[in-house]
């Protein structure tokens, strides 16, 4: 019977949970719709977006285990737990941005090629397009679609500046510019050399990352480790016995 009204209880305060949660309004910010800010808006609510569920569901466990067991700490432990766990054992999302890198570097370095045959920039950019590696070619596609709507340039520039959202990619749209009103004969090299820079920050990091790794996948065992031998001592009633008293679980 204890077990039923626990269950019951659980339902309406889940229930509860959802409505007050489904009701709240995200406010929206007025520059939210900027060009430049679309990926990390995006971004940020990969990240974030499922935590307030995850967290809810947590209490909820948490709730209907202290009504069974008694242990209180469980309402605490239980949503950050839930949410803290698959933030730990999430996959790293830092080879999409050495990807990106890397595509911005070999797009530069096709941008250059094409610029020594003697074309102008806009040409040079629409030729481009079909050979831009699929981490930037949406922000490509969008700077061709530009310019083939009779942008000027420097507008069309800075919107493919905006869309790739990167440091590096505004160095790179800061070259495109300075060559767009000048007109010059050197903004081949120039790209060849900031290519061979993006080149060289890549490998940089790929080193960096890879030292990373190691002890990354170490943490996660560890973890995975830990809370599996936890689960093996909570089935054991005479070794969590001590902790069933208040200043046990404390």
């Amino acid at each position: 019977m204890s077990l039923l009204a626990a269950v019951v209880a659980l339902i309406v305060m889940g229930g509860v949970g959802l409505i007050v949660w489904g009701s709240m309004k995200t406010p929206v910010r007025e520059h939210a719709s900027r060009p430049g800010l679309t990926e990390q808006i995006k971004a940020s609510r990969a990240k974030y977006g499922n935590m307030p569920a995850l967290a809810l569901v947590g209490f909820g466990v948490g709730l209907l285990v202290f009504l069974v067991s008694g242990w209180l700490v469980a309402v605490v432990v239980m949503p950050v737990g839930f949410v803290g766990l698959p933030w730990l054992l999430s996959k790293n999302n830092t080879g999409t941005s050495i990807a990106r890198l890397e595509a911005m570097e070999e797009w530069t370095r096709s941008l250059a090629g094409v610029l020594t045959v003697g074309v102008g920039l806009e040409q040079a950019l629409i030729a481009t397009q079909r050979s831009t590696p699929e981490a930037i070619k949406p922000e490509v596609d969008g700077l061709v679609s530009r310019l083939r709507a009779r942008w000027q340039t420097d507008a069309a520039i800075r919107a493919f500046a905006a869309d790739l959202d990167d440091a590096t990619g505004d160095v790179i749209a800061a070259s495109l510019l300075l060559g767009a009103n000048r007109r010059g004969a050197g903004l081949a090299s120039v790209l060849e050399g900031l290519a061979k820079s993006v080149a060289d920050d890549v490998r940089v990091r790929r080193q960096i990352e890879a030292d990373r790794a190691k002890p990354r996948t170490t943490a996660k065992l560890v973890t995975i480790i830990t809370v599996g031998i936890l689960v093996l001592f909570a089935l054991s009633g005479s070794y969590i016995a001590p902790y069933g008293t208040p200043t046990g679980q404390v």
